[in-house]
């Protein structure tokens, strides 16, 4: 396979600002002329190898964030915008929203930011939301929307609620599990734990320190919030100070991701970093097997291999999604190319929604998506009870994957013949943005294709896409 020229100047620019140098100081660290880092910057020319060994000896930079970021998740998230009807036909090309995604990403960022509100307020209008009309309302981010992209951009890896868990289960080392350091840490800020059968997950009445789980949940489900709890209580400084630097624009947004946080500190401390990617990788990223040795769900394990993006100790980079019965995301994290539809469900052909056919059973996948990149996918029903008769059953399906290039560190892959191109399903991300001309399932016209309709012949598509 050729090799392919780096351009990665926002990441130079970058760089630079948080360093503070100024051009001059900066090319002279590298070794190179003020105007061949300025076009670099520009992107007019390509980061050299001279460059790269500079950046990893001098600064100790990760070099493999060149090569990644945000521009692939931009310019999905731009594409599947600019499907809105509300453009026309008058889409910018490809190739316009990559040099937008590479060169000007603050600026791809206010587009979707933009875009984003007149959605709210169209949906709003149509809905005739009384809201409105009050004097002194204005259109804000969805809060959920703005928690989702804060993760999203973030890579899914907050690296200092992550070595703050990891450093919490060290400590933890001398109880019999995580679970009961947590009880540990909680008793001795004078907090009592106790189960009930009738209660929420976890409540916690701060006024007389008491903590009461549900004794009808699992007990990995305990254990995690057990720990949920020891962030908010005893990790709440590391998390104001990260939710900070976020600047959320509604209290709304940030007691959310204050939340997601905390949930992040539990998954981190249930399954440290260190110690979780050694596992992950001798037992071949095996979920029932990582389950088990943590003590952990299913669910909670595919969800942690999709963070290990740590600067310098990188995981497989895994997709994760949750979706519900009707195809709608509720979860979804790519470390991948492969970026999810922000708006609307997943796409039909994907093997996350035959899960539900099939309780209990992992079903494997290989699948292509339209711009040729091939993945490995593993898609599991993870219904969950309500403990007890007449309550009610909440049922999703989880899928995980990674691009076939790294099928050899996964257990699933073994038998899967990933040489024969016959053996990919052909999968896209949003009919809107899908460019197959072919798909039976397809439910509107792509954004990019020209229709002929011919009222003489009907196929499985009533027009055709040239």
């Amino acid at each position: 396979m050729p090799s392919q020229k780096l351009y990665a100047g926002a990441k130079l620019r970058d760089l630079r600002t948080r360093l503070g140098l100024t051009q001059k100081d900066f090319a002279a660290k590298l070794g190179i002329s003020l105007p061949y880092l300025n076009q670099m910057e520009n992107n007019n020319r390509p980061v050299s190898t001279t460059v790269v060994l500079a950046l990893a000896q001098e600064f100790g930079f990760d070099v493999t964030e060149l090569g990644q970021g945000d521009a692939e998740r931009l310019v999905t998230d731009m594409r599947e915008a600019l499907a809105d009807p509300i453009f026309g036909d008058g889409a910018p090309p490809l190739a316009d929203l990559r040099l937008t995604a590479s060169n000007a990403p603050a600026l791809a960022r206010a587009f979707l930011q933009m875009h984003r509100a007149y959605r709210q307020t169209h949906e709003r209008l149509a809905s005739l939301d009384e809201a409105l009309g009050r004097e002194g309302s204005q259109m804000q981010p969805s809060p959920w929307e703005e928690v989702r992209d804060f993760f999203h951009y973030c890579d899914n890896y907050i690296d200092a609620v992550d070595r703050a868990a990891e450093h919490f289960a060290r400590l933890g080392d001398g109880e019999a599990d995580i679970g009961g350091a947590a009880i540990k840490r909680l008793s001795a800020g004078g907090v009592t734990v106790r189960q009930a059968r009738s209660t929420p997950l976890r409540v916690y009445d701060d006024e007389r320190q008491e903590l009461t789980l549900s004794a009808l949940s699992p007990p990995e489900t305990q254990t995690f919030q057990l720990l949920v709890q020891v962030a908010l209580l005893r990790q709440n400084k590391l998390l104001d100070a990260t939710l900070d630097f976020a600047r959320f624009q509604s209290d709304e947004a940030r007691a959310i991701a204050k939340l997601g946080l905390a949930n992040y500190f539990a998954g981190a401390a249930m399954m440290p970093y260190r110690a979780f990617q050694e596992a992950a990788q001798d037992m071949r990223h095996d979920l029932e097997l990582l389950a088990a040795r943590f003590g952990a769900s299913v669910e909670q394990v595919a969800h942690r291999l999709s963070t290990l993006q740590r600067p310098g100790a990188k995981g497989v980079p895994f997709f994760f999604v949750r979706v519900d019965q009707a195809g709608t995301i509720t979860k979804r994290h790519s470390a991948t190319r492969l970026q999810f539809a922000r708006f609307g469900g997943a796409c039909p052909l994907w093997n996350v929604h035959r899960a539900f056919e099939s309780p209990g059973r992992f079903l494997r996948q290989l699948a292509e998506t339209p711009d040729g990149v091939r993945y490995i996918s593993l898609a599991l029903d993870v219904s969950k009870s309500g403990g007890h008769f007449g309550a009610p059953m909440r049922r999703y399906a989880i899928a995980l994957g990674c691009e076939v290039r790294h099928a050899s560190a996964l257990v699933y892959a073994d038998d899967m013949d990933v040489s024969r191109a016959a053996a990919f399903e052909p999968i896209g991300i949003s009919c809107r943005i899908c460019e197959r001309t072919n798909c039976h399932q397809r439910s509107v016209p792509p954004l990019e294709k020209t229709l002929s309709i011919n009222p003489a012949r009907r196929d499985t598509l009533p027009y055709k896409l040239d």
